[in-house]
Parts: structure tokens; C-alpha cells; sequence
């Protein structure tokens, strides 16, 4: 395809493609560069922006085609960042911006069908917590009698769980603290900018505190799918007991099944899994009210001072069972991190016009039926239906099992991801599932660790009754981090010190309340997810330490580019035809890899461009804020090119956007020199030391490669190794 661009700029001046002034961009996107383990294929693609006076963002409608695509070019509608001068507070908010295939927000869509489907991805876990939570306040090993005082107490507790930690917290104050349109304690993180504060500081202590929140997600990641399908399954020994030795088998084949098929997405059944999930919150309602009937008393339960009482009652035991009220409040942290895919008003509304009610109505409903009949209690929720319902109610409980461990399978990806972009995990393969959405990603090796150890926790548990005493520890742990966070970016925001302590204080009580009580789970399998955060969060800063110590000894041996250009024009230096595409951490210095090529090979190409990828603070960068081109010498270029942490980086798209700049590149004859640094521990280090520097370099030298990170073509890459003590 013919390309038009704009005359080249002169030596020294960076331009962006917002800088550019004509109305229109064409160009083409690079062939398929797939390889064998190359998932994010580049689809062909044409790139069109108009200019289009925007007096609302003051930026650029512009008409893109997604190129981060398996099956094809998509078309969307991309926004461009507000102009300079446009403060974001004057942007105006309706709470339900989508994400396009590059990132960007399109147009608005309607409330109601967005409700909808977040039903289907936010509540998931706290709509399937009814199957276990209440039965445990009186099974578990440190469980009440169920007399009057006690079910009224701890209705009492869970009605004010949710309306002060999901309700208020959450959906009130958390919402609030957005970066950019996205939630999760990364984006919580990233909104601090404490990636290169100085140790000990009070934003490195703020980023290791968020990042160690982040590891025990993980945690949480296995938790989540084992005991919510196995409660669900175990509905099947109400009818008889001949099924209960099948329980943990089928929970198997279910999970199996369940992270086996991750690969071809949700694409296709993602548009089921909001109107599955809002027949089970009607279904779950209308047995609560059925059950309600048999004792309408504990509707007084709502009555704050019933859960006082209970607490002043039972003393300890009382505290020791605010552990598992709190198993209804558990998806409070994954309902924050889906808030970029939906925003913020339609989870809202889908959360008191259905959910909230119709939990209280379940959870009122069992209450009854326990009073009616303690010796229900082991089941209280399958002994709301009638016989005739038992086995359609446990395959729809299934269904939404399955879809709330959807949910948390796909946060995890995305959490992975973010986490990789920040440079707090080395490189995995991931792979884009739709087309349509950027959010629906793969991560191979992350699903099949989690697919090991949920296995593992339903063999090794075999109830979701034993499986509910290693559940809560990590999630309550991350809501006291993320009222922390969310303290320290309010007050970044400029609210008043009264306002956000008061609010952050009250949380905070409530919060480690929960946590406490939570930690005498840890003998009973809360052990497990800290476990699993504390190998996670180590893993993170080898890996974070190693890349400094890395990074610093390159800088050692770079070159200032002034001096290095000089010499490089005086030298003799065989030029031959081509481009030559340099990638560097630093666009300051000559990279390494340039220094060592020249040192070796005594040959240049003719046309140069040194390529930096860097990682913005926030969710998505807009392709109009892309790149920046900067011709440091006659066909010698810098360019950089900016991502958000929820973008995957794509170096060929980037160098086609060249030509909009006056450079044009062809991806597919460009010659890509990357580093491939072989890491070895100092001779002189000790045992500690030495050990984790053998740890890095087991991490380096298992990342996804860079030709797949970066979607590079890998039939025109050069490698050069290196050996580096560390």
C-alpha cells in the first residue's frame, strides 16, 4: 500500500504523531510474524485517523483498526487524550467507558445491557458465596449452635458486612480511586509512581506493600475456583448419599475441563455469562423468600445490635467467627480490579438493584430455615429448594461456579500481565483470545500452575467445608492494603487530610478486624495462600533486583549518544543498505548491543533507529500519544514509543506508525538486534546472594522470548550474547 507522509523533521526535533498537522494516516500493517511459540499475531490492518474538532476531550476522533489481533482486523473508535491544557477534571465521567482493541475509550453504551453483563464478571464470587458462607458460621470447627440469638447474630453480621465493606467501601470510596478507568490494587499501585523511589522511601515502602497485595492474589486465584465448583457439586449428597463419592472426582473433571478450554477464550460464551448469572441471583432470591416463610423473624436481623450483641455474647468465639462472615465479602477485591470493563455506574447498579438484595434475601432465607429446622444446617442453601429443583439448582450452581472461577482465572491473566508491563515478573508467553476485547488474554503457563494447585486443594481438602478455613486470609490481607493505597492516592488527589483519614480510619478498623480474625485460619490451611504470596512476592524482587543490577552494569559499559554520533561520523565504518532497528532500555545512550556490534562486526547499516519501549503509569496510552521520533543524525533515528501497563507492545505496528513522522519503515526487511545476556552469580558473593542470582538467571533464561513479547518477526533477528556477573 502507498504511503503518504510528511516531510522529514530536522536533526534534533521529536515529534509525536500528535504533532503531525495533516488530516489523514494511511499505512499497513506488518504480514502475520508468527513462530512457533509467537501468540499475538499481527493482523493486516489499515490505519485511519481524520481529524475531527472534539470540543469535549479538546483531542482527535479518530477511526483505527486494532491490529493486536488473532483472527483479523477489528474496526473501533478511538479517542484521543485530551489536548494540553484540558484538564481530565473537566472531562465529563458517566462511569461506563469501554476499552477498545488498542486501548482507547470508545463510545458510550447503555447502562442496563452493561449491568448485565458485569453480573457475569464482578459478582461472580460474592453472588456463589451463599452455597458455603452461613453453614460455616455454625459446621466449621469453631462453629455456634444454632440457637435464635445466634442465627439473628450472625445474619446481623453478614447484612452489615456487605452494606459497609461492599457497599460503602467499595462501591462508594474504592470506585473512586480509578487510574484512568481501571481498578486493582496494580493500578492502585501504579497511580503512587513509586516504581523508581528511592529504598526505604515512603513510596517504595507504599510499592512493596502493593506488590505483595498483588502476590496474594494469586493465593486467592486457586482458592476460588476448588472451593467454589466443589460447594456446587456437593449439592448432588442432598439428594442421596450414593453420590458422595463421586464429589471430588467430578469437582476434578470440572476444574480440568474448566482450565483446559482457557486457551480458546470466552469470547463466545462471555455474552452467557451475565444472563446466567442474573437467573441464579433471581433463583437464589425467590428460594429466600420461600424460605422466609417458615420463620419471617429473622428479618429482624437487620437490626445492627443483634450482631453487638452476638460479639459481646460469644466474646472470642465471636471474633473467631467474623473469619467466616467475612467469606461473603471475598470478591470485594475482584469487583475493584473489573471496574476498567465495565465502569463504574453500571457496577454500581447492578449491585443494588439485584445482587445486594438478593443475596440478603438468600442468606435471610437459610437463616429461617435453620431456625425452622437445625438439622438443615449442614445444607442450608439446597434445603431452600424442593426435591424437584435439587438437580437443576445444582447444575445451575455449577454454572455460576464455573463462571466465578472464569472470572478470577481471567483477573489473574490480566494481573500477570500488568505486573510483566511494570517489569515486576520476567516475560510469559500470552495470547490474545479475542479480536474484539484486549482484556481476554492467555497466559499458558500461569493457567496451568493455577489448574495444578486448585487441583491439589480439592484432593488435598476434599470438602469446601476444609477448603473454607484456608479461604479469606489473602483477601482480607489485600483489603487493608488497598484502604492504605487508596489513603495515599486521596490525598495525592488533594482531599482534605480529615476526609480521607476519617473515611480510611473507619475502613481500616473494619478491615483489620477482619484480619484478625481471619488469622486463625492460618493452622486450619490460611497457611496456603501466604505461603503462595510470600514465594510470589520473593520471585518479584529477585526479579526486580536482578534487572537493576543488570541494568546498572550495561550503563557501565554505554556510551553518551552526543560523543558516540561524533566519533561514528568520523570513523570509517562500512555503511550497507538496510535498516537497522537497536532495542534499548535507555534512549540517553548508545545501547550496548550497538557499542559490541561495531566492536566486532566493523559494519553499519545505512538507516538506524534506536528503539525504546516504555511503560506508562496508567492503563492505556492512545496511539496519537504513541511514539516519539527523533532524528539524532541523518538517517540515524531515536524512537520511542509509549504503552499503558495493560498493553501489549507491538514493535512492528509502531514502526509502520513511523511513516505518519517522514519515516518509513517496512517491518518485514528490518533487521532487529537484540541483547541475550547469559547471567552468572559473582565469584565473590555469598551463599544468599549468589543464590539469588542464580535464581534471576533461571528466570531470565526461561522468559518468553522477546521476538514473541514484542511481536519482532523472528527471521530478521540478530542475537547477541553476552556474559554478565551479577
Amino acid at each position: 500500500m502507498a504511503t503518504e507522509s510528511g516531510p522529514p523533521a530536522a536533526p534534533g526535533t521529536t515529534i509525536t504523531l500528535g504533532d503531525t498537522k495533516d488530516s489523514t494516516i494511511k499505512t499497513a500493517e506488518a504480514p502475520d510474524a508468527a513462530d512457533s511459540n509467537h501468540v499475538v499475531t499481527v493482523a493486516k490492518a489499515d490505519v485511519e485517523a481524520t481529524a475531527a474538532a472534539d470540543p469535549t476531550t479538546g483531542g482527535l476522533a479518530v477511526q483505527t483498526l486494532a491490529a493486536n489481533s488473532v483472527h483479523g482486523a477489528v474496526s473501533v473508535e478511538e479517542t484521543a487524550a485530551p489536548a494540553p491544557g484540558v484538564p481530565l477534571a473537566a472531562l465529563p465521567d458517566n462511569g461506563n467507558l469501554r476499552k477498545d482493541g488498542d486501548g482507547d475509550d470508545v463510545r458510550r453504551e447503555k447502562l442496563l445491557p452493561l449491568s448485565v453483563a458485569a453480573l457475569g464478571v464482578v459478582y461472580g464470587d460474592i453472588g456463589t458465596s451463599p452455597l458455603y458462607a452461613l453453614r460455616q458460621c455454625f459446621l466449621s470447627e469453631h462453629g455456634v449452635a444454632p440457637t435464635a440469638e445466634n442465627v439473628l447474630g450472625v445474619l446481623s453480621l453478614i447484612t452489615w458486612s456487605l452494606i459497609m465493606v461492599i457497599s460503602i467501601k467499595y462501591l462508594l470510596f474504592i470506585l473512586s480511586a480509578d487510574n484512568r478507568g481501571e481498578g486493582g490494587i496494580i493500578a492502585l499501585v501504579a497511580l503512587l509512581n513509586p516504581w523508581r523511589s528511592p529504598k526505604g522511601s515512603k513510596k517504595h515502602v507504599l510499592m512493596l506493600l502493593g506488590l505483595f497485595g498483588a502476590a496474594l492474589l494469586y493465593g486467592d486465584g486457586t482458592i476460588t475456583p476448588a472451593i467454589s465448583v466443589l460447594s456446587a457439586v456437593e449439592g448432588l449428597t442432598v439428594a442421596t448419599s450414593a453420590f458422595d463419592h463421586l464429589v471430588v472426582p467430578l469437582t476434578v473433571v470440572i476444574l480440568v475441563v474448566l482450565f483446559a478450554m482457557q486457551w480458546r477464550g470466552t469470547r463466545k460464551i462471555g455474552s452467557l455469562f451475565g444472563p446466567v448469572m442474573m437467573l441464579w441471583f433471581v433463583v437464589i432470591a425467590g428460594l429466600g423468600i420461600g424460605g422466609l416463610v417458615a420463620a419471617p423473624q429473622v428479618l429482624w436481623a437487620f437490626n445492627p445490635l443483634h450482631a453487638i450483641q452476638f460479639l459481646t455474647t460469644n466474646g472470642l468465639l465471636g471474633f473467631v467467627i467474623l473469619g467466616t462472615v467475612f467469606l461473603v465479602v471475598t470478591g470485594g477485591e475482584a469487583l475493584y480490579a473489573d471496574m476498567g470493563h465495565f465502569g463504574r455506574k453500571p457496577i454500581r447498579l447492578a449491585w443494588f438493584a439485584l445482587c445486594l438484595p438478593c443475596l440478603l434475601m438468600n442468606y435471610y432465607g437459610q437463616g429461617a430455615l435453620i431456625l425452622s429446622d437445625p438439622s438443615k444446617v449442614a445444607q442450608s442453601f439446597y434445603g431452600l429448594a424442593p426435591s424437584w429443583a435439587l438437580y437443576p439448582l445444582v447444575a445451575l450452581a455449577t454454572m455460576a461456579t464455573v463462571i466465578a472461577s472464569q472470572a478470577i482465572i481471567s483477573g489473574t491473566f490480566s494481573l500477570t500481565r500488568q505486573a510483566m508491563q511494570l517489569g515486576q515478573l520476567p516475560r510469559f508467553t500470552i495470547i490474545q483470545t479475542s479480536s474484539h476485547h484486549i482484556g481476554q488474554i492467555y497466559v499458558p503457563a500461569i493457567n496451568w500452575m493455577l489448574m495444578i494447585a486448585t487441583i491439589g486443594l480439592v484432593l488435598g481438602f476434599q470438602s469446601s467445608e476444609r477448603l473454607a478455613s484456608a479461604y479469606g486470609v489473602a483477601v482480607s490481607t489485600d483489603m487493608v492494603i488497598t484502604t492504605v493505597l487508596a489513603y495515599f492516592v486521596a490525598r495525592r488527589w488533594g482531599w482534605s487530610p480529615w476526609l480521607a483519614g476519617g473515611l480510611a480510619l473507619l475502613f481500616f478498623v473494619i478491615d483489620i478486624t477482619f484480619l484478625g480474625a481471619n488469622l486463625f485460619k492460618i493452622a486450619d490451611g490460611g497457611w496456603y495462600p501466604l505461603l503462595v504470596g510470600a514465594l510470589i512476592f520473593t520471585l518479584m524482587g529477585i526479579w526486580r533486583s536482578g534487572r537493576e543490577k543488570l541494568s546498572a552494569h550495561l550503563s557501565e559499559i554505554r556510551e553518551s549518544l552526543t560523543p558516540f554520533l561524533a566519533r561514528l561520523d568520523k570513523s570509517h565504518v562500512t555503511r550497507v543498505p538496510g535498516i537497522a532497528i537497536f532495542m534499548t532500555p535507555t534512549s540517553s545512550e548508545a545501547p550496548t548491543l550497538l557499542l559490541h556490534h561495531l566492536k566486532h562486526n566493523q559494519v553499519l547499516h545505512k538507516r538506524v533507529v534506536l528503539l525504546t519501549i516504555l511503560v506508562e503509569d496508567q492503563p492505556r496510552v492512545p496511539t496519537l500519544n504513541r511514539l516519539e521520533l527523533t532524528e539524532l543524525a541523518p538517517d540515524f533515528h531515536r524512537l520511542i514509543v509509549h504503552y499503558g501497563f495493560m498493553q501489549s507492545p507491538n514493535v512492528p505496528v509502531a514502526l509502520k506508525l513511523c511513516s505518519r513522522l517522514g519515516l518509513n519503515i517496512d517491518p518485514e526487511k528490518a533487521t532487529y538486534y537484540l541483547g541475550n545476556e547469559d547471567i552468572v552469580p559473582a565469584s565473590d558473593d555469598p551463599g544468599l546472594a549468589r543464590m539469588r542470582a542464580q535464581v534471576f538467571g533461571f528466570l531470565q533464561r526461561n522468559a518468553a522470548r522477546a521476538t514473541a513479547f514484542y511481536n519482532i518477526p523472528p527471521n530478521r533477528v540478530v542475537q547477541l550474547g553476552s556474559v554478565v556477573e551479577i
